[in-house]
């Protein structure tokens, strides 16, 4: 008795018959990895095997601390903070959102009306630098946008700051 041996031709797989397969083999080397994780992250106490993802807190931004030790620049300061906080107005001393132009927030800073007159006087001081013969409300009023008024509040605290004033 003699056989014969017949070679069958080995089947050709098509693309997706493949991706079948290896999708199979990564599942095994998949599972594999999680029970290998669980046993070697089982002597740590509270070892979760899929970490809790938390949103992170949100921040509220604080304003930076003032820098400046003497009276009208601190106040020029906190005038400038309180624009920014509140918002800036031109036609108004605050409008309805409470926004405010630049002798309303000197005001609302100040603690006293001698101590708002005197930081008034040292801004138009310097607002009539660039703009002669401009009042505080023509020059706000004659602005775009609450940069400039910034800008000038800052330009009086750092002469009140110089001053020693």
């Amino acid at each position: 008795m003699t056989e014969t041996l017949t070679r069958v031709a080995p089947a050709v797989l098509g693309l997706e018959a493949r991706l079948v397969l290896r999708g199979a083999l990564m599942d095994e080397r998949l599972a594999e990895a999680a029970v290998a994780f669980e046993v070697n992250t089982a002597h740590i106490a509270g070892a979760d095997p899929i970490p809790e993802i938390t949103a992170p807190l949100r921040l509220t931004p604080t304003p930076a601390p003032c820098p400046y030790n003497t009276t009208l620049a601190a106040l020029l300061y906190r005038a400038r903070v309180r624009i920014e906080t509140d918002g800036w107005c031109r036609d108004a001393i605050r409008d309805e959102q409470g926004a405010r132009c630049p002798i309303g927030a000197i005001r609302v800073e100040a603690t006293s009306r001698d101590q708002a007159d005197d930081a008034c006087v040292l801004l138009l001081a310097v607002i009539q630098q660039d703009f002669a013969g401009a009042t505080i409300p023509s020059w706000n009023a004659a602005q775009t946008s609450a940069a400039p008024v910034l800008r000038y509040l800052d330009r009086a605290a750092q002469h009140a700051h110089h001053h020693n004033l």
